[in-house]
């Protein structure tokens, strides 16, 4: 198991909100607060994970899973997927496949072709 280093993982983040445009420069002058600057610079959500297109789905997998609050054995139990592969998929080492992603988006209420490669 990995130990704490105490070292954040990243330096810095960007954020981007959608809200009442009445709002707006109160927002702003709250994140100045807290040390936030304007960039300027809009960055698509998938660059912005860091991740390839070939990573997303098991990113994707990783984080349905973990808001239903199940563990991977759990997740094999309901959909019949060996705990093994729902690890290499998470992971990006096996890609899901249709029939795979159909068990998952049953399983985890979500649309099915979210585990599917763009």
């Amino acid at each position: 198991m990995l130990e704490p280093t105490g070292k954040p993982l990243i330096e810095a983040v960007a954020l981007t909100f959608t809200g009442p445009a009445d709002k707006a420069k109160e927002a702003l002058d709250a994140m100045r607060a807290l040390g936030f600057r304007e960039s300027g610079e809009a960055v698509p959500w998938r660059d912005a994970l860091g991740y390839s297109n070939e990573q997303l789905p098991g990113v994707f997998l990783s984080g349905a899973r973990y808001r239903e609050g199940l563990t991977q054995v759990e997740l094999s139990e309901r959909t019949g997927i060996p705990r093994r592969h729902l690890s290499e998929m998470e992971n990006g080492k096996r890609p899901i496949g249709r029939q795979n992603a159909r068990k998952l988006a049953d399983a985890l209420n979500v649309d099915a072709r979210r585990f599917l490669k763009a």
